[in-house]
């Protein structure tokens, strides 16, 4: 028995076709290369220039009753602000808060994802997952994805077994436990406020209202930090959200008005 293996067999020319036609399909596809000596400089500097800049404020402290979180509110594309009223403070579970620096997306997205994660492993053990756990997740996450251009410098903060646990994980892969931290484009204004306020044994309200003085002189200072100041506290019992002032009222509340005395017109008679 013979097989027909017509029907497989290529054709080199289709009829008719014309040669506009088909130079299109048989040319293999191909890009300018930069007339450059040093391509791997010349790379890291087009990057740089198309790299949007960013800035924020957000800030986090461990004190005796628990954890405080603030932050603002603006998104800003360079010098162009975009939204005043941006969530920067994201809840992954009923005890456990993250913050947002760095690329929006990057952050939200990020975030969702250790909340999947967080709530996964409660599923599966019964309990819920350490600030210690839930952080070094996201820091193994971030260090797989290191050099792809992501931009994410968030802190993780919460309250678990242990008591109070506070984070910073970076999209490096870099993850630093501490008492303190500020993170953004305004946080140097915020480590000034917050380093000579600060201490262990304050109550609720007074570190809520550390926490949203030092936000509002970041804001007052930096360009890229504006809008809302959002503070979180989180406890025993969860987070639970104290505050969201605007940053432009707090201003007359820290610096008021001074009334001017204005001196006695003459008058002729």
């Amino acid at each position: 028995m013979k097989f027909d293996t017509s029907g497989l067999e290529s054709h080199g020319r289709l009829v008719g076709a014309s040669d506009e036609l088909l130079s299109g399909f048989s040319a293999a596809p191909s890009f300018a290369i930069p007339n450059t000596t040093d391509f791997d400089c010349f790379q890291k500097e087009a990057i740089q220039m198309v790299k949007p800049a960013k800035g924020t404020t957000t800030l986090a402290f461990i004190f005796k009753d628990g954890v405080m979180v603030a932050a603002d509110s603006r998104a800003s594309m360079g010098g162009y602000i975009s939204s005043q009223s941006v969530k920067k403070i994201i809840e992954i579970n009923p005890y456990m808060l993250g913050t947002m620096a760095g690329g929006a997306a990057d952050c939200q997205f990020w975030h969702r994802n250790l909340g999947i994660k967080c709530r996964l492993h409660e599923l599966a053990n019964k309990r819920r997952i350490s600030v210690t756990g839930a952080s070094k997740l996201l820091a193994n996450i971030l260090y797989n994805y290191r050099g792809m251009g992501l931009s994410v410098g968030t802190m993780i903060a919460g309250w678990d077994e242990t008591g109070p646990g506070l984070f910073y994980v970076d999209s490096d892969g870099g993850r630093l436990k501490g008492k303190r931290f500020s993170v953004g484009s305004g946080s140097p204004y915020a480590y000034g406020v917050l380093d000579n306020g600060y201490h262990y044994d304050m109550s609720v309200e007074e570190a809520a209202e550390l926490a949203r003085r030092a936000i509002y002189h970041a804001t007052f200072r930096d360009g890229a930090s504006g809008g809302v100041a959002s503070v979180y506290y989180v406890g025993p019992d969860g987070w639970k959200k104290l505050s969201g002032d605007d940053v432009a009222e707090l201003h007359y509340n820290y610096y008021p008005v001074e009334s001017t005395v204005v001196e006695q017109e003459m008058v002729e008679d």
